[in-house]
């Protein structure tokens, strides 16, 4: 879970730098996301071993999960970029108010998760949901190696 957020807040800090660079470097981190999202999709198609009818089941849910995972987390960073980069200049209650702000995000990101935890046991046998976290962590871990690989 811990390199998931780490790989996540990297990313995202990526694409805002990238966004600010414009277009062919922007295209070129999109191609890099869209690479990252296939092999993540095939990964765990093939931890989990869906069946078809797991799988059109599966997908829909998982797909929405990480989409609004995603924008929680941009928001996330978002909000914290915007008022942190006069953090020496933050007073006692703007940075109170930011901690509350990050603190409501996890909590966010926390019934998120739970609900879509619920939702897929509606879909798939509990082994499969824990082997799903298995190896969303596994291929977190693969993917923070190949990148220290390529330094």
């Amino acid at each position: 879970m811990k390199n998931t957020k780490i790989i996540t807040v990297l990313l995202l800090f990526l694409s805002i730098t990238t966004f600010a660079q414009g277009g062919k470097l922007r295209e070129k981190f999109q191609q890099k996301r869209d690479q990252v999202k296939a092999m993540k999709i095939a990964f765990i198609t093939s931890e989990l071993n869906l069946t078809p009818d797991e799988a059109t089941k599966f997908w829909p849910l998982f797909n929405e999960f990480e989409e609004k995972q995603k924008a929680i987390r941009q928001d996330k960073i978002k909000n914290y970029i915007d008022r942190s980069q006069g953090s020496d200049k933050l007073t006692e209650k703007e940075a109170q108010n930011l901690l509350n702000q990050m603190e409501t995000a996890e909590e966010e990101l926390h019934q998120l998760r739970k609900k879509f935890v619920a939702n897929l046991k509606g879909v798939l046998p509990a082994t499969k949901i824990l082997k799903l976290k298995k190896a969303e962590e596994e291929f977190s871990k693969k993917l923070l190696q190949q990148y220290r690989d390529k330094r």
